[in-house]
């Protein structure tokens, strides 16, 4: 009898964690779901577009709802140093009011070579000394799980070597040509500093794929630049998201944005 009471009770402890583990993970999941609730129908008030510039290109998603001239006409009554018609018409060559509604002119970008391309002569056209210093990168970690780590970083080297970030012994050397460069790194092999961090966002990737979309990002990021925004917390949600904790770093950075936008 003591061993059948004793197998009670322990199966009722199994299923009373089983339980609150159930829970906390539904808590989790369903607070990461709300974070872009209504998105799709998101309209942003003047006062929305101005504030989504402080948070840089985290806000990014927020905008994507919003026709491209009123975010650009938002741009301009905050005083933004670089708008959307800027964007298009430094990266992509054409004038905001030569571009259909949906902002595609056949210019999407895949890899963050070809977006810094487009980021630097943003920041070139503009009078940023030195634009080529400045890169677009990526963790790709958690495309499976479809979100991307980006990260808008000072860099003033042509090529790097660093110890490999996942294996951390492993020496690498890469050059503007090669994918791998434009990914953050903190120091190289000798430990001396590469890169700045100016900002970053955890975005699911399909809030990323269209033009319009992609030069909301590529203005955020200009801006941050010019408004000389620093991250220095980045290195520590990176190794977070490598570790596999990308949506709970997405709901924590999207609830400061939503506040901030007062969404």
């Amino acid at each position: 009898m003591k061993k059948k009471a004793l197998l009670i009770i322990i199966i009722l402890v199994i299923m009373t964690a089983c339980a609150a583990t159930n829970q906390n993970n539904s808590t989790i999941n369903s607070g990461f779901k709300t974070v872009f609730s209504g998105i799709g129908h998101l309209v942003l008030s003047p006062f929305q577009i101005a504030a989504g510039l402080l948070e840089g290109i985290a806000s990014m998603p927020y905008y994507l709802a919003t026709n491209l001239h009123e975010i650009n006409k938002g741009m301009i009554e905050a005083q933004a140093k670089i708008t959307l018609d800027d964007t298009y018409d430094s990266a992509y060559g054409k004038r905001l009011g030569q571009v259909e509604e949906d902002g595609d002119t056949g210019e999407v970008f895949r890899r963050m070579k070809h977006a810094t391309l487009y980021f630097q002569r943003v920041l070139s056209e503009y009078g940023v000394p030195n634009p080529e210093h400045y890169i677009l990168t990526s963790i790709d970690t958690a495309s499976n799980q479809g979100y991307t780590l980006f990260a808008v970083v000072y860099r003033p080297f042509d090529s790097i070597k660093v110890i490999d970030k996942y294996d951390q012994h492993t020496m690498r050397y890469f050059q503007r040509k090669d994918r791998l460069y434009y990914e953050p790194y903190l120091e190289d092999r000798n430990g001396n500093q590469i890169d700045k961090v100016i900002d970053w966002a955890g975005i699911p990737i399909e809030y990323s794929k269209t033009q319009k979309a992609q030069a909301v990002l590529i203005t955020m990021a200009a801006n941050s630049v010019i408004n000389k925004k620093q991250s220095t917390e980045y290195w520590g949600i990176e190794k977070r998201w490598i570790a596999d904790e990308c949506e709970k770093i997405i709901e924590e950075r999207m609830k400061d944005v939503r506040k901030t936008m007062k969404i």
